[in-house]
């Protein structure tokens, strides 16, 4: 990344520096906080702290920007955990793309490629683990780089990163890479579905699949977790009258579903492939979270 010259664009450099680094600063935020609307604001306060500080000092202004932004969004962190109602299941915010089928090079231009299942684990961890994680493991961020924000030592930092490591490994699958098998997995799994058929349902589930679904205040009969490919089958089953409404999309990269009667959306289902069987279904189906969603892509 080429950055402005100071020298020739004294007033407007910061503004040019900061607009260079926001995606990678919105991807770090999303990461950290498991909402793209979070993570926007995230970034617009960051913007508000460096453009009333003095840069003259500053050396290495992509990580100074980088420092900046982890406070922000560690701050937000721990409100969070202080606010936050311990409810029975919390699915972070999906990113919903089109889906362009199975062309390689058209699926690789994804606004977020972090997977919700892995989402769910973050959002379990400490503020401090998440940073520590997210990082290190995912920024290649030194951890004498994140001791300084958590006031603690290079090697505690390391160790919170380890610490999440082992639970991200221990709790998130890692799906398949081929983005056309997942996609004909999810196919299958829609197909049964929309036909009602228990058995073709439980042929494609994971004996161990996990479904979580977020169903918010306005919904609660919908926040549930279910475990077993019996149990979540039953439950795909019982949804069938909604299939015809169900179409194809990508949720964080992956293949997902968006169902929208009456071109408002009822439900995102965000899927975890392993062995070419369903390992996680994560599904958002809270209407405030889902109206606050940038869907205009996929409904045009």
């Amino acid at each position: 990344m080429t950055e402005p010259d100071r020298r020739t664009d004294p007033e407007g450099w910061l503004e040019q520096v900061f607009e260079q680094h926001r995606p990678q600063l919105r991807a770090v935020a999303y990461r950290m906080l498991g909402s793209a609307a979070d993570a926007e604001d995230a970034v617009q306060d960051t913007w508000i702290r460096v453009s009333r500080a003095d840069t003259e000092s500053v050396e290495n202004i992509g990580a100074w920007l980088r420092t900046v932004l982890s406070r922000v969004c560690l701050n937000q962190l721990r409100t969070r955990r202080q606010r936050r109602e311990q409810s029975l299941v919390h699915v972070p915010d999906p990113v919903v793309s089109p889906d362009p089928g199975v062309d390689p090079e058209a699926s690789a231009v994804v606004a977020d490629g972090v997977g919700m299942a892995l989402l769910v684990v973050l959002d379990s961890l400490s503020p401090a683990e998440r940073l520590a994680f997210v990082l290190h493991d995912m920024f290649g961020v030194g951890f004498e780089e994140i001791a300084s924000l958590l006031d603690r030592s290079p090697a505690a930092a390391r160790q919170l990163a380890s610490r999440a490591r082992r639970r991200v490994r221990g709790q998130a699958p890692t799906p398949d890479p081929d983005l056309a098998r997942q996609r004909q997995v999810v196919d299958a799994f829609l197909a049964a579905a929309r036909g009602g058929d228990f058995d073709a349902l439980v042929a494609v589930l994971d004996p161990d699949v996990v479904l979580r679904s977020d169903g918010g205040t306005a919904r609660p009969q919908l926040t549930l977790t279910l475990r077993g490919a019996q149990q979540v089958a039953a439950q795909a089953r019982g949804a069938e009258a909604l299939a015809p409404f169900t179409h194809r999309v990508l949720v964080n990269g992956a293949p997902g579903l968006l169902v929208v009667p009456k071109r408002k959306a009822q439900v995102v289902m965000a899927f975890t492939i392993v062995d070419q069987k369903i390992a996680a279904i994560d599904v958002l189906a809270d209407p405030d979270r889902l109206d606050a969603l940038d869907l205009s892509a996929v409904l045009g």
